[in-house]
């Protein structure tokens, strides 16, 4: 967690206003930075001479600058710390000083009444064993006796009951209180301490020596007398609670009153953490919304949400027979998608196209899934969960067997369900697990970083090795992960450019386009992929996908980047400054996971000269998901955190495949298709299929694109004459990663398009990621269909 959601996170509601200014601070650090970089570029010529720090002159005016903005942040602290503290003291003296009276008059009371009522006495002595909020009180034999049982005798005893209630909810409170000044103190302690490293860090200057011992550590809140004083108060506190709730009992009373300190604080962080999750979900909705991807938002809900459908009053229509009233809901877009793919649902159940059965309702239903899953009018996932129940009610499979009959809904269930948990499914989860791995213990930033920092000052050199970052990166931790990891490494560099300069734009733009591509790089880098795999026979080994799938997409990066320099010029007003090393040394649980993922992909690589063993790839991937769970590495949290949609997105189309498979579809299709290309060679099919995914990743997601098309690819692959339906597969599949035109055509070019300055200003608008984004997707598919197809063939696909 960032240290400004940390502040947030652990302050106190009522002090938010008082606590450090972090964020300010920051911001304050990257506009000094940025006017160093300029500085730095107007007095050298050479790009190759600027790094991070700046002059001396600089410098010390850059010190001035941040230290007066420290001391008014000290100045804050130390004001509204004395404030508090006065306010607490005096409560203090106010609640001694009641309790005090308390016991003189619970001493006089207990007096007058012990010799006409030891019932009361006993009463009094175990007040501390029942429920302050019910005011119950226990009788001699332990039954519980009601206040409003008492006698008349009892009212005084009441009355003190009451009172002593309230001295302890006023302990408690200022107990509280105390408790989080001290925590107050200590959070903001750590905020200068965070502020001057990242001054440090942007700067070249460390202040922390002087600025933390000899000013605020000489300040009246950070003082030792001052704290040690708190921590006075705050015993104090503790025996005024023992003496009223504990019959004197320190250790007692002060484990009571940590678990009400506990119970508030939790209460609280709840209610602060719950806002701010809500505030980043909404930020995440506006950017992500269209973004057709695997965890797609509901439009319908959103509707709902943002539009208050359901608040509006209905539309009346006026008849002869009277007016109708309908829902608003029934007008919106997303209800009208819906309910046009029901009736087109419907109509092809009914109207003969087929003569099986079983291929009628097996056509119908994929239809149905396909125009669900290009429109996203209900969730991707949801789609795929609804694919399953729609194939056994309406008997779409048959049995493998030489008679194919038609299956009944329990053996249909038995047969579809089987089919959905496959091997494919299981590399995904141990591909999920390395790349959470990775990610979680800084692996895959640290060596991006290491490789960044070594890239020079020059913009067509940084560009470049940026993008090679983000491809490899894409291979292992997956192309969605990629692309919002490097633009956290290199936000240095994206704050110090100039507003008229293109470096920004095409840095953004290369990392977008290079993950898109890095989504082809290994079998495990995007859903695709393993789409792929599931319509491959045999399936690749991992060497096979490595040397047909690294020439293009080194080949393609490189077009990408060429095509970046010639239209952006992105060495025009660039300002570079070199992104600093990260010095610290891999430590064992880093050395570790590693080893276990360089041995995981290793085994991948020889799956074929293993078989005997494992079996499949499937097995070996159990390897990282048993390790790095039952060492502790990952945690529940962590599985929890899986993309599941792609998951259950990916068992819905194995569903979908195995129905179109077995129901007879797949061949029926397959003929009419080869009537149209059988004049055509296994190029020319190529050549035409890989346009047609190109156009239609393009509008709607690789991964729709993959279910809908790769198992159709296959069959009309193997109907050739010369069959070859794993190169027409793989292809296929190489060509979805190259489908980059629009924004809204991966979660890539999502991020990119998100990616905004310090003001909250877009990098790029619409127009310049299109007239970017068709051109690199065209250099894409030529590769994919020459140096590709030709690898292809020399694997023997």
């Amino acid at each position: 967690m960032k240290f400004s959601r940390t502040v947030q996170f652990n302050a106190v509601p009522e002090w938010s206003t008082y606590y450090i200014g972090y964020s300010n601070l920051k911001k304050l650090i990257h506009s000094l930075e940025a006017d160093a970089a300029t500085r730095l570029a107007l007095g050298h010529h050479d790009a190759e001479r600027i790094s991070l720090i700046p002059h001396e002159e600089s410098t010390t005016e850059y010190d001035a600058i941040f230290r007066r903005a420290l001391d008014d942040e000290l100045g804050k602290i130390c004001r509204f710390y004395s404030e508090k503290e006065t306010e607490l003291l005096a409560e203090l003296d106010r609640l001694k000083k009641d309790i005090h009276d308390f016991h003189v008059r619970a001493g006089v009371e207990e007096a007058s009444t012990s010799s006409g009522s030891s019932y009361t006495a006993h009463r009094h002595s175990d007040v501390e064993s029942v429920a302050i909020e019910r005011h119950e009180m226990l009788d001699k034999n332990g039954d519980v006796v009601s206040m409003e049982n008492y006698n008349d005798g009892d009212e005084q005893f009441s009355e003190i009951s009451d009172l002593k209630i309230m001295l302890k909810k006023r302990a408690i409170a200022l107990y509280v209180s105390l408790s989080e000044l001290r925590a107050y103190v200590q959070l903001n302690r750590t905020g200068f301490g965070k502020a001057l490293k990242k001054y440090a860090k942007c700067i070249g200057r460390d202040m922390s020596g002087n600025y933390v011992p000899d000013v605020v550590e000489q300040s009246y809140p950070f003082l030792h007398p001052t704290r040690d004083a708190l921590e006075e108060k705050i015993a104090e506190v503790n025996f005024l609670y023992a003496s009223i709730s504990t019959h004197g009992d320190i250790g007692q009373a002060k484990l009571e009153l940590q678990g009400h300190l506990r119970e508030y604080v939790v209460w609280e962080r709840n209610t602060v953490w719950r806002e701010m999750m809500g505030i980043e979900k909404n930020i995440q909705g506006v950017g992500l919304t269209n973004q057709g991807l695997l965890v797609s938002s509901n439009p319908i809900a959103d509707a709902l949400e943002h539009r208050g459908v359901l608040n509006r009053p209905p539309i009346e229509i006026r008849t002869r027979l009277g007016a109708i009233r309908l829902p608003r809901l029934i007008f919106n877009s997303s209800f009208a998608l819906l309910a046009i793919t029901a009736v087109v649902f419907v109509t092809l159940l009914a109207v003969p196209i087929f003569e099986e059965p079983e291929q009628q309702s097996c056509f119908a239903i994929l239809i149905a899934a396909s125009l669900l899953w290009a429109t996203e009018v209900i969730p991707l996932f949801v789609t795929s969960m609804l694919i399953p129940l729609l194939i056994i009610v309406f008997r779409t499979v048959r049995s493998d067997d030489v008679y194919h009959e038609r299956l009944n809904a329990p053996d249909a269930t038995k047969y579809i369900f089987a089919a959905m948990w496959t091997p494919v499914i299981m590399l995904l989860l141990g591909g999920f697990s390395i790349a959470a791995a990775l990610s979680k213990y800084n692996i895959a930033k640290v060596i991006a970083t290491w490789v960044l920092s070594n890239a020079g000052t020059q913009p067509r050199n940084v560009l470049l090795t940026t993008m090679f970052v983000a491809m490899f990166l894409s291979m292992w931790i997956s192309n969605v992960a990629s692309p919002v990891l490097c633009l956290s490494i290199i936000q240095p560099l994206l704050r110090t450019q100039d507003s008229s300069s293109n470096f920004p734009k095409a840095l953004i733009l290369g990392i977008a386009f290079a993950s898109n591509i890095g989504g082809m790089a290994s079998p495990i880098a995007s859903p695709q992929n393993i789409i792929a795999l599931q319509n491959m026979y045999p399936n690749p080994t991992w060497l096979a996908w490595f040397f047909i799938v690294i020439p293009v997409c080194i080949f393609s990066i490189l077009l990408i980047w060429l095509m970046m320099l010639v239209t952006l010029n992105p060495a025009k007003g660039a300002i570079i400054t070199k992104i600093q090393r990260n010095t610290e040394k891999f430590n064992r649980t880093q050395i570790f996971v590693s080893a276990v993922t360089l041995i995981t992909i290793l085994l991948w690589c020889v799956s074929h000269k293993v078989e005997s063993v494992f079996g499949d790839m499937g097995v070996l991937a159990i390897i990282p998901l048993v390790v790095f769970f039952g060492t502790g590495l990952l945690t529940k949290e962590d599985f929890n955190n899986f993309m599941w949609t792609i998951i259950i997105l990916s068992m819905g189309g194995i569903a979908l495949g195995k129905a179109v498979s077995s129901s007879g579809l797949l061949d029926t299709i397959a003929i009419g298709i080869r009537s149209v290309v059988s004049q055509m060679g296994i190029y020319g099919v190529m050549v035409v299929f890989g346009s047609l995914i190109l156009i239609i990743a393009t509008f709607i997601s690789h991964t729709v694109a993959a279910l809908i098309l790769l198992p159709i690819v296959a069959q009309v692959g193997q109907a050739m004459d010369d069959p070859h339906p794993n190169l027409l597969v793989m292809g296929a599949a190489l060509l979805c990663s190259c489908a980059m035109g629009l924004p809204t055509s991966g979660f890539p070019n999502v991020t990119a398009i998100c990616t905004t300055d310090d003001q909250g200003r877009p990098y790029l608008s619409v127009a310049l990621f299109i007239t970017r984004g068709v051109p690199a997707s065209v250099l894409a598919y030529i590769v994919v269909i020459t140096l590709g197809f030709c690898l292809m063939k020399i694997v023997g696909l």
